[in-house]
Order: structure tokens, then C-alpha cells, then sequence
């Protein structure tokens, strides 16, 4: 296996998301990549016992899994995503193997999500890690107002029941995602529940 330049592949995803991504969007800014899913990322990998070159990947991954978003701003950008790293990480040393995983991973976060591989879990978990955080209320709100800015407003009554069965079909895939979230996301949906039936 080669050894890419991770670090540097990396700083190509940053500029792009830094300069390319629509201000509509409020959620899937560079915040939700950088702020939110990075730092999920490598706390969810640590528990889990993943470092070296998988964790590379993981990261890599992670760095990629929206940056479709520059191009296309609806369903279906995860494909947009893939074609830009299959793309752009041969001319930072990766291997067409590496580039393969890295494929698997930001397709995992597809929903509904259907990781085949410890990696995917792990991708999969930090993508949604905050449904588990008591920050969900904001980000939520930062969804809604995004969606809305594309075209696809809601009432408060189809947004939240929309939110309540988001949260109730998850489920976190691994062992440490389960123990940091699901507890703060089972409050979360009893919250959903009590707002509906004021």
C-alpha cells in the first residue's frame, strides 16, 4: 500500500469547502464537516480501536463525504462527492484500493444509512452523531432553514413530525456511538413527542 498525503489531500477539501459552498446552507456548511463530523470522527475511532492507515481513510472520508454540495445541492450529492475524490486523491498518492474504501465510506452516509463494514459504522455514527447532542435543537433549526432557502419550506408541524421519525427509524451501529448517543437522542425524541402534543 502506498502512503498518501493525507494531510495535504485535506487542506484541498478545506479550500474548496471554504470557497465553493452555497451560504444557503446553513447545515451542511463547512462547520457540519470540519466542527461536527471530524471531531465525531476521531473520538468514535478512538473508542473503536481504529488508527493508522484505516483511520486515514476514515478522515479522508470525511474531509470528502459533502463536498458534492459545491455542485449539487440536492438528493444525490453523495454521488457528486465520490466522483470529486475519485478524482482529485490519485494526485495525493492514493491507491485505487484506498480510493475504493474512501467510496464506501461517503456513500454510507446515503440515508438510509447501510454500512457493510466497521469503517462504514464509524462513518455512519459521526455523520449523525449530533441527533444524540443536546446542540440537535440548532442544527435542527439550521436544516430546516437550509431546506426552506432550497425550495422546500415546511410548518412546524410537518418539520418536527418529519424530525420525530428521523430519530425514531435511526439507530447508532457502533458499540461507543451507543453509549455516547442513544441516551441523549431517546431525550431528544421524547422532546419531538411533547412538542407535537402541545
Amino acid at each position: 500500500m502506498t502512503t498518501p498525503d493525507c494531510v495535504s489531500s485535506w487542506d484541498y477539501a478545506l479550500r474548496r469547502l471554504e470557497g465553493e459552498l452555497s451560504p444557503l446552507l446553513t447545515y451542511h456548511g463547512l462547520a457540519h464537516t470540519r466542527d461536527d463530523v471530524l471531531p465525531a470522527a476521531i473520538r468514535l475511532a478512538a473508542l473503536e480501536g481504529v488508527k493508522g492507515e484505516d483511520l486515514n481513510l476514515l478522515l479522508t472520508a470525511v474531509w470528502y463525504h459533502d463536498i458534492g454540495y459545491i455542485e449539487n445541492q440536492t438528493a444525490g450529492h453523495e454521488t457528486v462527492s465520490i466522483r470529486i475524490a475519485s478524482s482529485v486523491l490519485p494526485r495525493f498518492g492514493f491507491s485505487r484500493a484506498q480510493i475504493r474504501i474512501i467510496r464506501g465510506l461517503i456513500e454510507v452516509t446515503q440515508i438510509p444509512q447501510s454500512p457493510a463494514t466497521h469503517l462504514q459504522e464509524i462513518m455512519a455514527d459521526a455523520d449523525l452523531d449530533l441527533l444524540g447532542r443536546d446542540d440537535f435543537w440548532p442544527l435542527s433549526q439550521a436544516l430546516r432553514q437550509e431546506t426552506a432557502a432550497l425550495g422546500r419550506p415546511t410548518t412546524d408541524l410537518e418539520w418536527y413530525s418529519s424530525q420525530l421519525a428521523f430519530l425514531q427509524a435511526h439507530h447508532y451501529f457502533t458499540t461507543s456511538a451507543n453509549s455516547l448517543r442513544a441516551a441523549g437522542k431517546q431525550q431528544n425524541v421524547e422532546a419531538l413527542i411533547r412538542l407535537l402534543q402541545t
